[in-house]
């Protein structure tokens, strides 16, 4: 758990220019569309750009795509992520989900440079790596693995969220696994 800044200004653009303020529904589309079911999480928005995400997902794996699919989203500066893992085993058949939607624009404020926050993995099993103009995941794989060719590693760590491993964009935050 921890905060998670990002870059503000780059991202998918899910938010139209009169989304009424609420943003959970694209952010819950946003989710499912990348392969996260989104039900038992919820999102509040705040009027500064940060995203905080509560509730309890099936593993790390999908609480760690969960926090970055939704920080890389033009308009969010920032995850709080306060999502839990579900223990093993765990009976959650007779849990209700529910979203909370606070009405913010998240348009209007200045871009802000973000990576992610020092110590702000808490628990996390992977590193975040914020893409600068010119990277490529073998450039990024060389630099953090010293091998080009585990960038394949670094690509299936950040699928479906990346759907070609030569398509980034500078300001986009990755995960980056321990090395296998």
């Amino acid at each position: 758990m921890g905060l998670f800044d990002f870059m503000k200004d780059a991202g998918a653009k899910i938010f139209g220019k009169d989304h009424d303020g609420d943003v959970t529904k694209p952010l819950s589309q946003h989710l499912r569309e990348h392969g996260i079911d989104p039900t038992p999480i919820d999102f509040t928005f705040g009027g500064d750009g940060t995203v905080t995400m509560r509730g309890t997902v099936k593993d790390q794996d999908t609480r760690e795509k969960a926090v970055l699919i939704v920080g890389n989203v033009e308009g969010v500066s920032r995850v709080d992520d306060q999502l839990r893992i579900a223990q093993a085993g765990a009976d959650f058949g007779n849990v209700v989900a529910r979203a909370d939607t606070v009405s913010a624009s998240p348009a209007g404020s200045s871009g802000s440079v973000a990576q992610a926050s020092a110590g702000g993995n808490g628990g996390w099993s992977s590193r975040t790596y914020t893409v600068k103009s010119g990277d490529t995941l073998s450039g990024i794989a060389t630099e953090v693995y010293g091998n080009a060719g585990k960038y394949q590693q670094i690509f299936e760590a950040n699928r479906p969220m990346l759907k070609d491993p030569d398509h980034i964009y500078p300001g986009q935050v990755l995960r980056i696994p321990p090395q296998a």
